[in-house]
């Protein structure tokens, strides 16, 4: 009787947040019991005291009687809560599982409709085509990259032998070059007896005449 008031009627196949929600209310509401309970066992306590200072014992021991009703009763509903903890975390757990199975299961589905519409087939086929344009491709490029008109008829070999005796000529140049290069003697002209540079707006006897006076300078 005292499960039927606390879980209620049993219901088919019961939704997993719905049955938790409920769970939840159920606890909430044993709190309140349990709570309710405990005022009235302090009332007791104090009805008890106040029955002993008027020195009724009889009905301090009934205070006491009740008191101790009271805490058998919130014991068992101690036990209550610890069930109802219990079935709410293997529910949330089961939940979670349940949740992460669905979805790996719709991950699979997922995948299994990929792999119906592509098989290995299909990429080795894809993968020949692509290399078939490839090589195509590369013998575009280098159609295009071939030497046309009057450069087709050079010989390559021609052409390379040329070169190696260019550099051949190049190096015998470069080797018999001298080592050093001696520097030009440096002529050394007195002050006094530099030479005049002839002016070209002078006439010949201006010409003579500077010349004259500068053997007088001296």
């Amino acid at each position: 009787m005292m499960f039927s008031w606390l879980f209620g009627k049993r219901k088919e196949q019961p939704n997993t947040l719905a049955t938790l929600e409920e769970l939840n209310e159920k606890l909430k509401m044993l709190e309140k019991r349990e709570q309710f309970l405990l005022k009235k066992m302090a009332a007791e306590v104090e009805k008890a005291k106040e029955f002993t200072r008027e020195n009724n014992k009889r009905a301090a021991i009934q205070c006491l009687r009740r008191k101790k009703l009271h805490e058998q009763e919130v014991e068992r509903l101690g036990n209550y809560q610890l069930r109802i903890h219990d079935q709410i975390i293997l529910l949330e757990g089961a939940k979670s599982t349940t949740e992460t199975v669905d979805a790996l299961r719709t991950g699979a589905a997922a995948m299994k409709a990929m792999l119906k519409d592509t098989n290995i087939d299909d990429v080795d086929k894809t993968l020949d085509e692509i290399n078939e344009q490839t090589q195509e491709m590369k013998q575009i490029q280098e159609a295009l990259s071939a030497p046309i008109g009057a450069a087709a008829d050079f010989d390559e070999d021609e052409l390379e032998a040329e070169l190696e005796e260019l550099e051949a000529d190049e190096l015998e140049e470069l080797l018999l070059q001298p080592a050093t290069t001696a520097p030009a003697p440096s002529v050394h002209v007195p002050v006094h007896r530099q030479p005049t540079q002839p002016d070209p707006q002078k006439t010949p006897p201006e010409e003579e005449l500077s010349e004259l006076q500068a053997e007088m300078a001296i």
